[in-house]
């Protein structure tokens, strides 16, 4: 278990690193179906789930949340596995449980949009607040150091979240995120911004508040500055890693292949991804606003975690193959006692001038 928990490391003024993603990284390695987007690999291949957490903290996250994001009854019953909602939940836990006991890091329980939820219908709270229950129950039970729940488009979808976890989690740490549209308010009332939402959600009692998922950095960067304005306590933002913008589509679920103008999401998006600079830059701009709780959501890389925390000044263990161009046959002056040939030539190679 860790020494601090996630109250006093930002009470601290520690920034903390949270590594997500885990739907689109399984998706991409051939283990998840693009659709339902339900974690069965958490108990088809248990040992797959523990490697990405371990890789993860390698580049340098400091918190190791369980993959049961749509791990939830209404996801599960899509793909005819509603039975096994009790085992995929513990597995997932178990296995987040072991990796950040091994590494000295914060295990997270999470919940997320269901998906189902419908704004001002008591019979619709009434089942969501039934699946959140049974999930951060669960999580209490399996040793969970906080409990994040995120995705949420709807504000009373996000309000019930964070009142479950208050009355079912035990006391445990909450990290509440919504997801901002291109409209940048709430669903049931176009009236109410993102931020002004999350400062409810502060007010309520919730840990931290923040955004994740839907923008990239550069169209997350300025809800977060105006989420600063309004709200006193700990921030958290994880933007997607692609380069969502005015002219693009704020979202990236809006951007187009360039080649056949269709929809990229959710599986063509590789050419919208954000370069490691990118990432620093962002990482740099949460700092200057104060946001302390950081990372990356769908589309994450181990290598945009390892650029966050070497940003913040620390040495992962990824960063041991951290690059270093001297090293490079294009940099080396000398073999033996001859002058290098090959840098030479690869000057004139990659000149662009005949």
């Amino acid at each position: 278990m860790p020494t601090k928990g996630l109250r006093e490391r930002l009470a601290a003024g520690e920034f903390i690193i949270a590594a997500e993603g885990y739907l689109f990284e399984f998706e991409r390695r051939g283990y998840l179906k693009a659709g339902a987007f339900v974690p069965e690999v958490v108990v088809e291949h248990p040992d797959l789930v523990k490697a990405v957490h371990e890789e993860y903290v390698h580049a340098g996250s400091d918190v190791v949340e369980a993959f049961t994001y749509y791990g939830h009854r209404s996801k599960l019953r899509v793909v005819g596995r509603e039975a096994e909602l009790e085992k995929f939940n513990r597995d997932a836990l178990k296995i987040a449980r072991k990796v950040a006991d091994d590494t000295g890091t914060l295990m997270a329980g999470n919940i997320s949009n269901t998906g189902t939820f419908i704004p001002n219908d008591p019979e619709s709270e009434k089942y969501t607040r039934g699946v959140f229950k049974e999930q951060i129950e669960w999580a209490v039970e399996e040793g969970a150091d906080f409990i994040i729940a995120e995705t949420y488009m709807d504000y009373q979808e996000a309000k019930l979240a964070l009142d479950c976890i208050k009355q079912y989690g035990k006391g445990l740490p909450s990290v509440i995120m919504m997801a901002a549209n291109s409209l940048g308010t709430v669903n049931e009332d176009r009236n109410m911004t993102f931020p002004q939402a999350l400062k409810l959600l502060e007010d309520q009692g919730a840990d931290v508040v923040g955004l994740n998922c839907f923008r990239g950095p550069d169209t997350i960067v300025e809800l977060m500055r105006e989420t600063r304005k309004l709200c006193k306590g700990p921030l958290a933002c994880l933007p997607v890693p692609y380069r969502t913008s005015k002219e693009d589509g704020l979202c990236f679920i809006e951007l187009k292949d360039q080649y056949t103008g269709e929809n990229s999401f959710p599986v063509e998006l590789d050419s919208w991804l954000c370069a490691r600079n990118h990432i620093a830059r962002f990482t740099k701009q949460m700092q200057e606003i104060g946001v302390q709780y950081i990372g990356i959501c769908c589309g994450n890389r181990a290598t945009y975690i390892r650029t966050m925390a070497e940003t913040l000044g620390r040495s992962p263990p990824a960063s041991r193959y951290s690059p270093d161009m001297s090293q490079h046959l294009s940099q080396i002056n000398k073999v033996g006692d001859k002058d290098s040939f090959v840098k030479k030539a690869w000057a004139e190679n990659f000149s662009g001038k005949k």
